[in-house]
């Protein structure tokens, strides 16, 4: 029996190699699985053409995955740095890249980054229109933003990003109500400024069935920009951002008859008190697809520190229901992030999603946690360093202040409540002030 996407096959009663990869990495009966993915609840982003990828399924019931945003821009355009952050992050344990190039040579960089990457690609289609055709945004035609589409697909990127919400009607919604920092999202805003160029329909939107097909094509994962998203904890769960999931919630429903797999993308800027009820709504409005969320950035007054405000909303999210972080790093706001950015955001980020793991009951989320307690309490410091989510900082910390007794470290020293208690335990005196009998 043949089938044309990972959902498709899944509604035909068919297991996919990739998801029988997905159900054992994730310890889930792969018919169960099969089940949400028909359902929509969960998606394996995998182009037909991405013949390197190690598929990763993101949604309900599964470990909250993280993606890393990396990409060439008219100011830093060197390819050969970016490839390095690429094999950074895949070896930090990234499950999703996107490459957000805007400038220059995007088509030779996105197909490296596809033939070397072993996880999932996503792209924002848009970002590249204006350079591939060398025309300016208001010049583009409807056919063309989807030609790029397609070029992408041929390409093997497993997920695009399309601000397909933003259309007329959202607009005036946004119109009528003011916002402090209006349109925030960069696909979301070249969308708008399209549309009030050209004073037409977003061609997503308009054209959305023939966009449907290129991603069924191709098995391209439709990942629904928000273009309203939050910039500012001000603007926060405001009309505008409603409105919109309003219609990414409608435009699910479209794509999941043509067997298209769908995520959601959601905030954005946004206060802790607001999260979960986001992601309640994100979950009713749009049907329980895989939310995907940038941040939340729980607070606007930290440059140079949103990989720790992202961390912190990424977690209150995901427990509360998100399946998938954008990493933010900190140089959110300020510039391209270097490859040490690059590192800090997705450690901050791993860390959310793994927090989250647990309060949601992920199988197998608290035996990481159970296991280094364990090699704690043994003072097995090689093996906290195998267990740490970033076990070269572990190391390095480590060996830059070693102690006067291997069993302890220069914080504590003989004080070191883990040794005292394992003496003690075993009927041994602690010998704190005088050398150990």
């Amino acid at each position: 029996m043949s089938y044309s996407t990972q959902m498709d096959a899944a509604k035909k009663g068919i297991i996919t190699k990739e998801m029988k990869i997905v159900a054992k990495k994730e310890g889930m009966d792969a018919e169960h699985l099969r089940n949400l993915i028909a359902e929509g609840k969960v998606v394996i982003p995998a182009n037909k053409n991405h013949k390197s990828l190690d598929p990763e399924g993101v949604g309900e019931g599964l470990r909250t995955k993280i993606n890393v945003n990396l990409g060439i821009s008219k100011d830093c355009c060197n390819v050969d740095k970016e490839l390095e952050k690429v094999k950074t992050a895949i070896d930090l344990k990234a499950e999703s890249i996107m490459d957000l190039s805007s400038y220059g040579k995007t088509e030779e960089f996105r197909q490296k980054l596809v033939n070397m990457s072993k996880a999932m690609i996503g792209t924002v289609p848009i970002y590249d229109a204006v350079g591939f055709y060398d025309k300016e945004l208001q010049d583009i035609t409807a056919q063309e933003f989807l030609n790029v589409v397609e070029k992408h697909g041929r390409d093997g990127v497993d997920f695009v990003t399309i601000h397909a919400g933003i259309n007329r009607e959202t607009s005036e919604v946004f119109k009528r109500n003011k916002r402090l920092t209006n349109i925030v999202s960069r696909g979301g805003s070249l969308m708008y400024a399209w549309m009030e160029l050209n004073n037409k329909e977003n061609p997503f939107f308009e054209f959305y069935d023939d966009l449907l097909d290129i991603c069924a094509e191709f098995d391209i994962t439709l990942s629904l920009g928000d273009s309203c998203r939050p910039g500012s904890i001000n603007d926060s769960t405001d009309p505008s951002q409603i409105h919109e999931l309003m219609v990414l919630g409608e435009l699910t429903l479209r794509a999941w008859e043509k067997n298209v797999q769908i995520i959601i993308e959601g905030p954005g800027h946004m206060p802790l008190n607001e999260i979960k009820a986001n992601m309640l709504l994100q979950k009713k409005l749009c049907h329980n697809a895989p939310f995907y969320v940038l941040g939340p950035i729980v607070t606007d007054v930290a440059p140079g520190y949103d990989h720790i405000t992202s961390a912190i909303g990424g977690a209150i999210a995901a427990s509360h229901g998100a399946d998938f972080l954008c990493y933010v790093t900190p140089a959110e706001h300020l510039r391209l992030p270097n490859l040490d950015d690059m590192k800090e955001g997705i450690i901050a980020s791993r860390i959310a999603a793994h927090a989250a793991d647990i309060a949601k009951g992920v199988k197998g989320a608290e035996k990481w946690d159970y296991d280094m307690s364990n090699a704690r309490q043994k003072l097995d410091w090689n093996k906290m360093f195998e267990l740490a989510i970033d076990p070269e900082k572990a190391r390095r910390y480590r060996a830059e202040s070693m102690p006067e007794h291997e069993d302890s470290c220069t914080m504590c020293g003989k004080m070191c409540s883990m040794r005292n208690m394992n003496k003690i335990m075993e009927g041994k005196n602690i010998n704190i002030l005088r050398e150990d009998d």
